[in-house]
């Protein structure tokens, strides 16, 4: 703040103190009697009445004051004053009005004196609070008038961009609220778009609706803008690509407000406008979960989350966390992101019981120690090997702790009373081309052959890529796009499913509430998304141009990858729950001596690091994969319905 700006300021600080608000109230409230008392009178008033106002001052402000003070109107920030502060004194102005109608009705001959005349007293009422408000609302006026001098002086040195916000609902308000408070904001706000009707030239903040969104590009040329801002807070992703696409072809700089709970909320802040990220364009509607049935399952209980410091499973801890369980356990063997999931933790929800162990869930003599310890009644099993070309070279990695470890895990747990234990899986353990794949479907069969084995509720979750977990396409292209490029992918016909980590970690929770033993869950997806086009969109979004500035350069399909991902095929009939995004598959279950026949075999051929026996192994037990790694399994058509 320059020098001239911070004296302004200083120079209205003893407005700010307490006793000269007192002081300055008190002044408004007199004043306001003796108006009312000269309007009643045509300010001609009669001697003996004035002698008897003079009487009646003092009870009246009293009252008046200590109605004030009653509704909190002195803990009120001056410069703040708004819509809650003005309910606030309208509730005080019609308190005030019960003492005072009571004396003028209700008080004895002896003291008629007191009686305050009925005109008087309404007209005081209005003039007094309506006066005492008016004193917040200059110090407003002042504070957003005067004291911003100095920071519009600095601005004057450096152009603010011209802006346009599109969405002139709820989040929009606040928004332009925000910036155009905020003296040293670098932002000119020139009006909102919006596509309802209603709100053409409608003016809010002193901003015009100045159109459509289909008006855009007129509208940026016309009025100089720089920068587009969308602040819908409840716009679908396809709403949001639209308006990037439309911003894309003028071309114009389109940024986003994100949170559409901490806008909804009020916490509006101009540091939060960021670009439009590719998340913003893939993620989907917020997931509506059953609150009261998760805080029955998860709140007072003891809760185990395996691979706690794996995107997933870190995200499982904070969302477990939200809903208050007796106990948090996490387990993790990579030291350091059990340490930073754990400070997170700790740090969002201090009264949480947490406890931090560092533990391969391969190790059954350490696991049996921590079940025999914590006694765990729900179990979030997230630790898994997941990269598909990595466990094609690691085969006997991806056995030991994608089955075997779930295994165990999962006979620890029935022994110990686990009520019930959540696998996390996959969609390519659907028709799997890979080990990756084919052991994660093998994983699902160990759960349910443990459920019939046990009185635990054992079940798995199936769903398909998150955004932005560790070893995902996203980061990997955004990397890329920062070191000038190429963009590597393997095949343009390349299709995936995305979700978001949270959204995903919610519906495995709600996935738990739902399942009585032994089901196959699988996510709602929704639409599949090419590769090429995410890939495009992202290179677009960092102000580049695809095929010209970044090259994409096609790599070819990779060792156990598939151009298209299945949630489930034909034959597991994947049928619908309580839930609108959660289905389940009616897979039958595998007879449990051949499972133990081929989980023998797959375990010695693991011991022995044999990778052909491996795949034979994972073929025999899970028939309807193709596990040959040829061009013809990767390039397959999916058979789902």
């Amino acid at each position: 703040m320059s020098p001239s700006g911070k004296k302004r300021k200083d120079s209205l600080g003893w407005l700010r103190r307490r006793p000269v608000q007192y002081v300055l109230d008190l002044i408004v409230l007199a004043a306001a009697f003796f108006v009312a008392y000269a309007i009643r009178f045509e300010f001609a008033i009669p001697p003996d009445i004035l002698a008897r106002s003079l009487q009646q001052l003092p009870v009246v402000v009293l009252i008046q004051f200590g109605t004030l003070s009653a509704f909190g109107i002195y803990f009120f920030i001056w410069r703040y004053v708004g819509i809650a502060e003005v309910h606030a004194f309208t509730k005080a102005a019609l308190v005030n009005l019960v003492p005072l109608l009571a004396m003028r009705f209700a008080l004895p001959a002896a003291l008629e004196a007191y009686r305050v005349p009925l005109s008087v007293v309404l007209l005081d009422t209005c003039l007094a609070f309506g006066g005492v408000l008016a004193l917040r609302v200059t110090r407003r006026i002042h504070y957003e008038t005067y004291e911003r001098i100095g920071d519009a002086a600095r601005l004057a040195v450096t152009p603010r961009q011209r802006v346009l916000l599109v969405g002139a609902g709820r989040a929009g308000v606040l928004a332009s609220r925000e910036i155009l408070g905020k003296g040293d904001s670098e932002l000119d706000v020139r009006g909102f778009v919006d596509d309802d009707p209603l709100k053409k030239d409608s003016r809010i903040h002193g901003l015009r609706v100045v159109g459509t969104t289909a008006e855009l590009p007129g509208l940026v040329r016309h009025l100089g803008i720089e920068q587009v801002i969308i602040t819908i807070a409840r716009a679908p992703r396809r709403e949001i690509r639209r308006i990037v696409e439309i911003c894309e072809s003028i071309p114009v700089k389109v940024r986003i407000m994100p949170g559409i709970w901490e806008i909804l909320q009020g916490n509006v802040q101009i540091s939060s406008i960021r670009d439009v990220e590719i998340e913003d364009l893939l993620g989907r509607d917020t997931v509506r979960l059953d609150e009261a049935e998760l805080r029955r399952f998860l709140t007072g209980r003891r809760v185990l989350v395996t691979g706690a410091g794996g995107s997933i499973g870190s995200e499982l801890a904070r969302q477990v966390a939200r809903m208050a369980p007796g106990k948090l356990l996490l387990v993790e063997r990579a030291e350091f992101a059990l340490f930073e999931i754990d400070r997170e933790v700790r740090r969002l929800w201090p009264e949480l019981g947490v406890a931090a162990l560092v533990a391969d869930v391969g190790d059954e003599v350490r696991m049996r120690g921590i079940f025999s310890e914590f006694r765990p009644q729900v179990v979030l099993h997230a630790a898994a090997h997941k990269h598909v070309p990595l466990m094609e070279s690691n085969p006997a990695e991806a056995v030991k702790n994608n089955i075997l470890a779930t295994r165990r895990l999962g006979e620890i747990a029935g022994r110990e009373g686990a009520e019930v234990f959540v696998l996390i899986s996959t969609d390519k353990a659907v028709r799997p081309t890979s080990v990756m794949g084919a052991s994660k479907r093998v994983a699902e069969l160990v759960i349910q052959d443990l459920d019939r084995r046990f009185p635990t509720r054992f079940l798995a979750v199936r769903f398909g890529n998150v955004l932005g977990s560790a070893g995902s396409v996203i980061p990997i292209f955004r990397e890329q796009i920062r070191a000038g490029g190429p963009v590597t992918i393997t095949h343009p016909d390349m299709v995936r499913f995305f979700m978001t980590i949270p959204e995903a970690s919610q519906l495995v929770l709600q996935a738990g509430t739902l399942g009585k033993g032994g089901e196959i869950f699988i996510l709602d997806m929704g639409e599949p998304v090419r590769i090429i086009d995410l890939a495009r969109d992202m290179i677009a979004l960092s102000g580049l141009r695809p095929d010209e500035d970044i090259s994409i350069v096609y790599t070819g399909v990779r060792p156990g990858e598939k151009l298209y991902e299945e949630v489930a095929s034909k034959a597991e009939n994947a049928v619908t729950t309580g839930h609108a995004k959660i289905f389940v598959g009616t897979m039958l279950p595998m007879k449990t001596a051949d499972l133990d026949r081929g989980l023998a075999e797959l375990e010695a051929r693991a011991r022995d690091e044999d990778a052909e026996g491996i795949r034979q192994c994972l073929q025999t037990l899970v028939p309807e994969g193709s596990l040959g790694n040829t061009e013809e399994s990767a390039l397959a058509e999916p058979r789902s319905a």
